[in-house]
């Protein structure tokens, strides 16, 4: 028995703490909530993969790559690319490239004494945030080679129509057609030498043209045309006149001798 109770009495049951039910209250809130919000949450902060930077299609990576090569063999100078997302960190990159491949890069390669690259990093927000896409791109190259000069490249990838908007909109496509452009802005620039074409092995020699003819019968044959034409007509009529005026004097002539011979044979009467 317990002490201060009277014999026979029921004990009272004890009195959960006040403090125990708050935070059992709590602890379901937050997993309640927690399933309700995290769907929504991970699309707000693209968990759902909507902010994440595409990269080159394998077409566009293997289309880029012997046309670098091609321009290194000309030139003497590495190209490649680089294509990063800003909300990665550390070294990881979405696209890499150069004349030596897809995914080798040239900067820090042995392989590439002189070399030069174009790096681009998109950053993608939620459609949820008033802030905008960007993109960051620039032009770099080896130690050798005058700052100036990689920035008028730069400038020069604007000229071609490569902006900061068409980076954002599509940076595969991008990323892979400035690594071509490079080439061609180094050699501008004065960086290196324009590469040389390549000849096509084994071209044959053109066939002759055919014989022009006669400039003549060429700009002028309507009206040759037409002029024969109304000397055809004009000789179709004149026949048919000379026909006509033979007939009138065949049917002319015996008239012509009958009347006479009428005339005499009225004289004799007479």
């Amino acid at each position: 028995m317990t002490p201060g109770t009277q014999p026979g009495a029921k004990p009272e049951p004890r009195k959960t703490s006040t403090a125990a039910l708050v935070w059992i209250v709590v602890l379901l809130v937050v997993c309640c909530g927690g399933l309700v919000v995290y769907p929504s949450w991970g699309m707000v902060f693209g968990a759902d993969g909507s902010d994440k930077v595409p990269a080159p299609t394998a077409q566009e990576r293997g289309d880029t790559v012997p046309i670098l090569a091609q321009s290194t063999a000309g030139q003497g100078v590495c190209y490649g690319w680089v294509l990063k997302d800003y909300w990665e960190y550390g070294d990881e990159v979405v696209s890499a490239g150069s004349n030596l491949g897809d995914g080798v890069r040239v900067e820090g390669n042995a392989a590439c004494t002189r070399w030069m690259q174009v790096t681009a990093v998109i950053r993608y927000v939620s459609e949820s945030s008033e802030s905008n896409d960007t993109a960051q791109v620039e032009v770099t190259g080896s130690p050798d080679i005058d700052s100036d000069d990689l920035w008028r490249m730069r400038s020069g990838l604007e000229r071609l129509g490569l902006t900061d908007k068409v980076f954002i909109d599509d940076p595969g496509w991008a990323i892979t057609r400035a690594a071509v452009m490079l080439p061609l802005l180094a050699a501008e620039a004065e960086i290196v030498p324009p590469a040389a074409a390549t000849p096509t092995p084994g071209a044959a020699s053109p066939s002759p043209l055919p014989d022009a003819g006669s400039d003549l019968l060429r700009d002028r044959w309507g009206y040759l045309l037409a002029t024969v034409g109304l000397l055809l007509l004009a000789a179709l009529f004149v026949t048919v006149g000379v026909v006509q005026r033979r007939r009138q004097r065949r049917v002319a002539v015996p008239a012509q001798r009958a009347g006479a011979g009428a005339a005499g044979r009225t004289r004799e009467k007479a």
